[in-house]
């Protein structure tokens, strides 16, 4: 089989996953090119990933190949910790403060092309050197681990930024986006080093498992995205999307205001006007309206994705 089509057979997993997952966002799809930026983010947390995996393994004790020390060492010490970790790392430096991080399926997004840009990274290594079967064993099992441990972390960031935006802690979230993935990554990666017949039995009860919990995951959150909203999201005030500074004057007979329609009276940044707070974007000027009586939120615009403080 040539290199071309080994190469093909080693991109193509982790390729599929993302667009599955892409398809899964139905509220507000990601840039698109904000996910090859995560993949290619992915693809360089190799790099770290390996240079902590290789002074780590220098001084772990000389265990056994095959025993169960040397798999469990090597498994979560090494392996799931440094490459779930700066997997992480770049996850968080792509993607936290980006304007379309805005719901919680938007972390699962983010999450799964960091992971499968590691993986596809790995991967076309592992198949240049192995060949077909390797491509295909991979293919149904290493890559979507991978992305099963995005999922699980994308879950787990968006509920720290969730928090984050609503002015409480993302401590415990965030280390359950470190410490899951982690646990996932070494129970399957100790069963793969142990690689005896009823640990290859195991593993793949694991997979199949994880298959279907991720599965269930990721339709559930997309189902539920609509309400897993980090902002009151400010949705244009004025027709043509003016600055109400520069407007002067709103016309309440333009805004469905009823009997005083037409009585020409003036609306005021930071005004409650038919159960709304009429704000300002402080960047692109956009007259922006958002639910009154929340106290101190968050808003983001809708035209150039700016977040800013307000009080309703």
């Amino acid at each position: 089989m040539g290199p071309n089509t080994l190469i093909l057979l080693a991109l193509l997993p982790g390729i599929l996953i993302v667009i599955y997952i892409y398809k899964k966002d139905t509220v507000e799809k990601e840039p698109w090119n904000l996910i090859f930026k995560l993949l290619v983010f992915g693809a360089i947390s190799c790099v770290p990933a390996s240079f902590m995996e290789s002074f780590i393994d220098s001084a772990m004790p000389d265990y056994p190949e095959g025993s169960l020390p040397y798999a469990l060492s090597m498994a979560f010490v090494s392996a799931a910790f440094c490459e779930e970790l700066c997997k992480y790392l770049f996850l968080r430096f792509g993607a936290w403060r980006h304007p379309a991080f805005g719901y919680r399926f938007d972390a699962i997004v983010y999450g799964v092309a960091v992971a499968a840009g590691f993986a596809i990274l790995e991967n076309v290594l592992y198949v240049m050197q192995g060949g077909f079967y390797t491509a295909l064993m991979r293919g149904v099992m290493a890559v979507p681990l991978h992305c099963f441990c995005g999922v699980f972390m994308g879950i787990f960031f968006g509920a720290a930024k969730q928090a984050s935006v609503k002015g409480r802690s993302s401590a415990k979230y965030t280390l359950a986006a470190l410490l899951v993935p982690m646990l996932i990554h070494g129970i399957y990666d100790t069963l793969a080093f142990l690689g005896n017949y009823i640990a290859t039995i195991i593993l793949l009860a694991f997979v199949l498992v994880l298959y279907i919990i991720s599965i269930r995951a990721v339709r559930q959150y997309s189902r539920d995205d609509w309400m897993n909203g980090f902002y009151p999201e400010g949705e244009h005030f004025s027709g043509n999307g003016q600055d109400p500074l520069q407007e002067k004057l709103y016309r309440e007979d333009e805004y469905g205001a009823g009997p005083s329609a037409g009585a020409g009276r003036r609306i005021h940044p930071g005004e409650e006007y038919g159960g709304y707070v009429i704000l300002v974007c402080p960047k692109c000027r956009t007259g922006l309206r958002v639910p009154a009586g929340s106290g101190k939120v968050r808003v983001r615009c809708p035209r150039c994705g700016t977040e800013f403080d307000a009080r309703t």
